[in-house]
């Protein structure tokens, strides 16, 4: 059953998502479109019957080749001017560069969403956990207060605050269980699963890299080496340029080959020979089309570098958030919790001796619980940076 780790759901996500699926064979797609557009065109056939009706002779109207006056035979092969050919190759070729760049930006963004799915996954279960094990403190704080308030050391009141307590917790729980109920579901479509099909108990959060491959200048290289969507843009400028070259190329003619045999009776004793290019007249109309080919590849590039100046602003952003979250992870585990435990601990024994009331008591058990919770939220928020700084990368770290 997978869910106990990510790499069982990311492993299951690359084998059975349908929308990745789609991406990889669109990609298969645009790579069989090299060929095709580097290829002449197909050769045309005409076939002419002249003089059906067999005019100034006995023989009758006919249709067949020998029963005519003569039959004449053309084939015709269009030949591209020089170098257009291969300019439609090299674009199918940027354009089959472009698909194969939106399956990894595909493959980012599902990684990313699964990453995402399993730290949330993670969130609901652990709080789940926290709060059925803080339920079980209050249920026995409710039983300490009901043995002070029968020998009449406590009031009444202390064991109905324990009663509010642990009714409010039971409603937060029934949220906590729709919560994890909704990551399940999310993983599972991701997963091409059933809504409801059932999921392992998250083990353990992926390990964080260590600071040192943190540092934004690496990582700023790596992205601007890696990130998908700067590999589609730099395709699409490619193709564009392509583009541009066979649009000027458009200035001079294509050609038409040809060959025809002409057919009286039953013999073939004429052959003729033809060729046809296209003039170029309509200068306006091809400046028109270059001016539009060169402000298309300058509108790419731009595109392009507007997309690389909000990936570094979207790393820099992601990379502050990590460190904030491990800052707020570690000041939670190294100093607010070890104080809230204590401060339970205090209070527990306050109360037992009666020297500090119930709800002096139950303000630090609520403090234990905001700090585990607080501890938890931040290690799933580093988590959650961690996959954006990646799907930005277009790989893990």
């Amino acid at each position: 059953m997978p869910g106990a780790n990510i790499e069982s759901l990311i492993e299951l996500t690359r084998q059975q998502n349908p929308e990745l699926a789609a991406i990889r064979l669109e990609a298969e797609a645009a790579s069989e479109r090299i060929y095709p557009a580097g290829a002449l065109p197909d050769p045309v056939l005409r076939t002419e019957l002249r003089d059906i009706t067999n005019k100034g002779t006995p023989d009758s109207p006919s249709l067949l080749p020998n029963q005519v006056g003569s039959t004449r035979y053309l084939v015709t092969q269009p030949i591209p001017f020089w170098g257009k050919r291969d300019l439609k190759k090299e674009m199918a070729e940027a354009e089959a560069s472009q698909a194969n760049g939106r399956l990894a930006a595909t493959w980012s963004e599902l990684s990313a969403r699964v990453k995402t799915a399993y730290a949330q996954y993670y969130l609901a279960a652990h709080s789940e956990k926290l709060t059925r094990e803080l339920l079980d403190l209050v249920s026995g704080l409710e039983q300490t207060a009901q043995a002070r308030y029968a020998t009449g050391l406590a009031q009444q009141q202390d064991v109905i605050r324990a009663q509010v307590e642990q009714t409010s917790m039971r409603g937060e729980l029934l949220t906590l269980e729709t919560e994890h109920h909704h990551a399940m579901a999310r993983i599972n479509a991701l997963l091409r699963r059933a809504p409801s099909a059932p999921l392992a108990e998250p083990q353990a959060l992926r390990p964080l890299p260590a600071p040192a491959r943190l540092e934004f200048a690496s990582l700023e290289e790596r992205l601007r080496t890696n990130n998908p969507q700067l590999f589609i843009l730099d395709a699409q400028v490619a193709a564009t340029g392509k583009n541009r070259d066979l649009v000027f190329k458009n200035r001079y003619p294509d050609f038409t080959l040809g060959i025809s045999p002409i057919q009286n009776r039953s013999r073939f004793n004429e052959w003729e020979l033809m060729f046809e290019l296209n003039i170029p007249l309509q200068q306006q109309t091809r400046r028109s089309q270059e001016r539009e080919a060169g402000a298309m590849l300058d509108a790419a590039k731009a595109h392009r570098e507007a997309a690389q100046n909000q990936a570094l602003a979207d790393l820099a952003e992601s990379l502050f958030a990590l460190r904030s979250a491990l800052r707020i992870e570690s000041l939670n585990q190294k100093n607010l919790l070890p104080q809230a435990e204590l401060t339970f601990e205090s209070a527990l024994a306050g109360y037992e001796t009666g020297k500090v009331d119930f709800a002096t008591l139950l303000d630090a058990q609520r403090q234990i619980r905001k700090a585990r919770l607080d501890t938890l939220k931040a290690q799933i928020e580093a988590q959650m940076h961690l996959a954006d700084i990646e799907k930005l990368l277009g790989e893990d770290l």
